[in-house]
C-alpha cells in the first residue's frame, strides 16, 4: 500500500516567534509533498484567566478589531505571501487556552497533522511551553510534528 498523501489537512500553529517561522518551512514542504492537501494557518490569542484582567482588557476601545487587523497583517506578510501556487490554504484564529484551542480545532476540522515550533532557551515561558507541547502530543488524535528553532 503506498503512503502518498497521508496528510490531507495540515494544521500549522503559530505564535509568530522564530521557531514558528522554522516550523512553517516544514509545513510548506509537507503540503507540497501531499498534493491536494490543505494548509491551515492557525493562531490562538491567549485569553487571560483572571476575571480582573479580562474586564480590564475588554474595556479598551476597539482592542479586538485592532488586534485582529494586526494578526491578519502578520499572517499575510509572514505566511500567506510565501505559499507556492497549487497549495490550498486557509487561516483560522481563535481565542482562549492555546492548547485547548489547538486540540479543539484539530478534532473539529479532522486534522491529519499538527505542526508547531518547540521554542528555545531555558526561561520560564519556554519551560511552560515544553509542558504544553507534551500535553498536546499526548492528547492529540493525530501526529504532532514539533520543530526546534534552527540555531
Amino acid at each position: 500500500m503506498p503512503y502518498k498523501n497521508l496528510f490531507k489537512k495540515i494544521l500549522f500553529c503559530t505564535d509568530f516567534n522564530t521557531d514558528a517561522q522554522e516550523a512553517y518551512h516544514y509545513a510548506l514542504n509537507i503540503a507540497e509533498g501531499n498534493p491536494g492537501s490543505e494548509l491551515i494557518i492557525f493562531h490562538v490569542i491567549p485569553e487571560p484567566d483572571a476575571q480582573f484582567w479580562k474586564s480590564y482588557i475588554y474595556d479598551v476601545e476597539d482592542v479586538d478589531d485592532k488586534a485582529r487587523q494586526a494578526i491578519d497583517s502578520k499572517i499575510s506578510d509572514a505566511y500567506l505571501s510565501k505559499i507556492p501556487s497549487g497549495i490550498s490554504s486557509s487561516v483560522k484564529i481563535a481565542s482562549g487556552n492555546v492548547g485547548d484551542q489547538i486540540l479543539k480545532e484539530a478534532q473539529s476540522d479532522e486534522i491529519n497533522l499538527i505542526i508547531i515550533g518547540r521554542g528555545a532557551g531555558a526561561n520560564m515561558i519556554n519551560r511552560l511551553l515544553g509542558d504544553f507541547i507534551k500535553k498536546l502530543i499526548h492528547k492529540a488524535h493525530c501526529p504532532v510534528l514539533v520543530i526546534p528553532e534552527n540555531k
